[in-house]
């Protein structure tokens, strides 16, 4: 019998670092082939400089949020140097831009302070493959098979920040379609952010184990 995707529990699939020239399109037409949405945490100077990525992203249905201006941990940041990172982003995206999830999911109260302030939800994930490690797609996925269930978040990467090991997300582009087919045979449907159940995870789930001490991951 078939099950009318709109009725299954989301799953959502998210990106960082981009867009990239040569990956995001690559992202977005595997996401496409697949039917699936998506959430884009992009880097604002990038979106500055490839705006046709960020219209592409919004006319296929995907959901454009902030990541950052600059790529940098939060506790290494003032106040003022995380707020106007944001108005950064904010001038770049545009004043709907309504998901923030910060360079290594680290927050700070500053973090919170400014994220109030200017009604942005911070998101973190709970499901990382760890795609900027390099690595083949099955590896990727293997990551995070068994933390496919409603409402998780799926951390992935379409542009390369710092701390990677990897020179191209040509494994990531791979990826898409495997874990679009993982996730539709638990039942589920991939997703972007704004079809899950609020409230969301924040942060790193590695810094609420581990502090702010955990490896270099993008």
């Amino acid at each position: 019998m078939h099950t009318d995707r709109r009725s299954r529990s989301p799953v959502a699939l998210t990106f960082d670092d981009g867009p990239d020239p040569v990956w995001t399109p690559l992202v977005l037409d595997a996401l496409a082939k697949a039917g699936a949405r998506a959430t884009f945490f992009v880097v604002a100077p990038r979106a500055t400089r490839y705006p046709s990525l960020i219209s592409c992203m919004r006319e296929r249905g995907h959901d454009v949020a902030f990541h950052c201006s600059k790529h940098i941990r939060h506790d290494a940041m003032t106040h003022r140097e995380i707020e106007a990172d944001v108005e950064s982003g904010i001038m770049a995206l545009g004043p709907s831009v309504r998901y923030w999830r910060t360079p290594w999911g680290l927050i700070t109260p500053a973090t919170e302070e400014v994220a109030n302030k200017h009604r942005l939800e911070l998101v973190g994930w709970s499901a990382d493959t760890e795609d900027w490690r390099g690595g083949t797609p099955e590896e990727m996925l293997a990551r995070v098979s068994g933390r496919i269930s409603p409402g998780a978040i799926v951390l992935m990467h379409d542009g390369i920040g710092p701390g990677a090991r990897r020179d191209g997300c040509a494994a990531t582009v791979d990826l898409v379609r495997l874990l679009v087919a993982l996730v539709r045979s638990h039942g589920l449907e991939p997703a972007a952010l704004d079809e899950l159940r609020h409230p969301l995870p924040d942060r790193n789930p590695n810094f609420q184990a581990r502090g702010v001490e955990w490896e270099n991951d993008v």
